[in-house]
């Protein structure tokens, strides 16, 4: 991936990560945003504690709602928060 991602935390990931906001260059096998997730779970113990419970981590790219299947570019802001409830 030739240009870096946005990557931007919030709640719970955020503090479990230690930062809100990294900009990060994935190798290129890197394609898909579940495949983000196993790259970034394996940079520290940090980022594996973030995602340890990967189902309870809901993602957005580019601020549109994303699942795991959705393909990254070159660019992209990908945010990863806990599950939104609405009352």
């Amino acid at each position: 991936m030739a240009a870096p991602l946005s990557i931007v935390y919030f709640a719970w990931v955020r503090e479990r990560v230690g930062v809100s906001e990294e900009s990060l260059s994935p190798p290129d096998s890197v394609a898909t945003v579940a495949d983000l997730v196993t790259w970034l779970s394996n940079l520290d113990q940090r980022h594996a504690a973030a995602f340890k419970d990967r189902e309870t981590v809901r993602c957005a790219v580019n601020h549109e709602f994303a699942d795991t299947s959705t393909v990254l570019r070159p660019g992209d802001e990908v945010a990863f928060f806990p599950p939104v409830t609405g009352g």
